[in-house]
């Protein structure tokens, strides 16, 4: 199997898909996912057994007959959300990531808004080739996980040109307590928040009855925007850098589903979210590893 659908029984199995996509697979059928679909293990073995030092990052190099499976894919994403020239996220998503002992932020590469087949393949072999980087091996020689039989799935996800975006805890991180659902949000793309180029806005909800405890309302400098072929970080315009990113309700949505997704997967998770025209929609869903 090469190819794997968010919300088919395939999706679900971290060993072929990796640990980020079986995640979002798992809740692809539940909640507002984005589209997107996954490249298996099985391809990623075949390209290290012909890359074994991951060089020459060329759709040639791709295995026989994956760079128009690949394009067939994308144009079934392209079917599925109505959009010809489709921009999607190309993302990690190795066999160990998003786990309880480590969720491994920032390790592996991203690439945001590739449109085009051949874009999007070779965002897939540049992001197999970051599991050798030396940053990933590092991290994974200080938490004692696999180095020489490692794997990566990658998934290709319809991209969400998002007004707001950010990150939420549903548990107080700084503090521990698990009452308290905090909730960064910012202009633009989330990438800002996660870079730490920007201080959010950051709202604290109680989860018991999703009052609003507090709101704090940065001045936001910076903001990620779509450019030709991926992103960009531009200065937010001066009347809105003040303004607060997300209305009251707005930040009580964005609570109740980090809440949920607690209480659907057992333990307290640490999600990305993205709203477009006053739609939310949940862009990734890991454990919080490092919870007091």
């Amino acid at each position: 199997m090469e190819i794997a659908w968010f919300g088919d029984p395939e999706s679900l199995d971290a060993t072929r898909v990796g640990g980020k996509a079986a995640s979002l697979g798992r809740l692809a059928s539940e909640y507002r996912v984005p589209p997107a679909f996954s490249v298996t293990t099985e391809v990623f073995d075949r390209w290290a057994a012909d890359c074994p030092g991951g060089e020459e990052l060329t759709v040639a190099r791709l295995p026989g007959g994956m760079a128009g499976t690949l394009a067939s894919a994308y144009a079934e994403l392209a079917d599925r959300v109505g959009l010809q020239e489709t921009p999607v996220a190309v993302r990690s998503s190795a066999i160990d990531e998003d786990g309880t002992g480590a969720s491994f932020a920032g390790q592996h590469d991203t690439f945001l808004n590739v449109v085009g087949p051949e874009a999007v393949a070779l965002a897939v072999a540049r992001c197999w080739a970051s599991l050798r980087s030396n940053t990933a091996l590092e991290y994974r020689r200080r938490n004692n996980l696999e180095i020489d039989t490692a794997q990566m799935g990658v998934f290709v996800q319809f991209m969400v040109r998002a007004d707001v975006a950010g990150v939420a805890f549903s548990a107080n991180p700084v503090t521990g307590n698990r009452d308290e659902v905090v909730v960064n949000a910012s202009w633009g793309l989330g990438e800002s928040i996660v870079g730490g180029t920007v201080t959010p806005d950051m709202y604290t909800v109680r989860k018991s009855d999703l009052a609003l405890l507090s709101s704090d309302i940065a001045d936001k400098a910076r903001m990620t925007v779509y450019i030709a072929g991926g992103t960009r970080e531009v200065d937010v315009p001066r009347i809105m850098r003040s303004q607060p990113s997300l209305s009251e309700e707005q930040a009580r949505e964005v609570a109740r589903l980090a809440a949920d997704l607690e209480r659907s997967t057992g333990q307290p998770v640490d999600i990305e979210w993205a709203v477009r025209e006053k739609t939310l929609y949940l862009l990734q869903c890991r454990p919080i590893t490092t919870l007091r």
